[in-house]
């Protein structure tokens, strides 16, 4: 036992009393839907290699590997509370680079109309454009490059609009089914492809123009949401 119960802490152990609490505030990134998600973001190039150099089989069963972890990681991060929110960026952001292969790829092979493969890259193209746009003019000042990439500063929301939460899943029903036609040479599914083709060419022009056109896509935050956590972060 020490000799001296009320001396002052050295300054390693006051440094380290400083640290920890700020430690104890870090969000726990390392959970299992997170991984699952990370596991997609993998998997999608693999996806891409695998269409390019004719493994169709190997290309059907990581596009349902996608499929499946994307509705479990959802649902055990709901089911444990689990949700973290580094998982709400990264989840969407492994079904759109999936998306973006999966139609690169698939062009590339002639089995997707390059026509369709603009018409989705060039909706993905300006929503992005979109995105920066507004998450810029809504930061309230001042606005830095530094402010811009903090993302506990809340600007700028944007809600899917119906149509879009449609135009997805179509999408997904497309280049799993555009998939699947070579594993299956059997399966006459150039009729039922052409015509899906057509559908998810007017969803995607619809679903873009949606979030021109409503009201309810994109939402300015007031600047008075978003003092509070300035505030917060200049007495730490």
């Amino acid at each position: 036992m020490s000799g001296r119960p009320n001396s002052p802490p050295s300054g390693g152990e006051s440094r380290l009393r400083k640290v920890l609490p700020s430690l104890a505030t870090h969000e726990n990134i390392y959970t299992l839907p997170n991984w699952l998600t990370a596991s997609r973001l993998v998997a999608a190039p693999f996806v891409g290699y695998c269409i390019l150099n004719d493994h169709h089989t190997w290309a059907l069963g990581l596009f349902a590997y996608a499929g499946i972890t994307d509705l479990l990681d959802g649902w055990i991060a709901r089911r444990w509370e689990l949700q973290t929110v580094v998982g709400t960026i990264i989840d969407p952001m492994a079904d759109k680079i999936l998306m973006t292969i999966l139609t690169v790829a698939l062009a590339a092979k002639g089995a997707l109309p390059v026509w369709l493969a603009v018409i989705i890259l060039g909706r993905d193209v300006g929503l992005a454009i979109s995105a920066i746009y507004y998450r810029w003019i809504s930061l309230p000042p001042p606005k830095t490059f530094s402010r811009y990439w903090d993302f506990s500063l809340p600007s700028a929301e944007v809600r899917p609009t119906t149509i879009s939460k449609y135009n997805t899943a179509l999408q997904l029903a497309l280049m799993g089914l555009t998939t699947v036609a070579p594993v299956v040479p059997t399966l006459d599914l150039a009729t039922p492809l052409g015509v899906m083709q057509y559908i998810v060419a007017a969803t995607t022009i619809w679903s873009g123009a949606s979030y021109v056109y409503s009201k309810d896509a994109v939402k300015i935050l007031p600047h008075s949401q978003v003092k509070p956590r300035d505030e917060a972060n200049k007495k730490e």
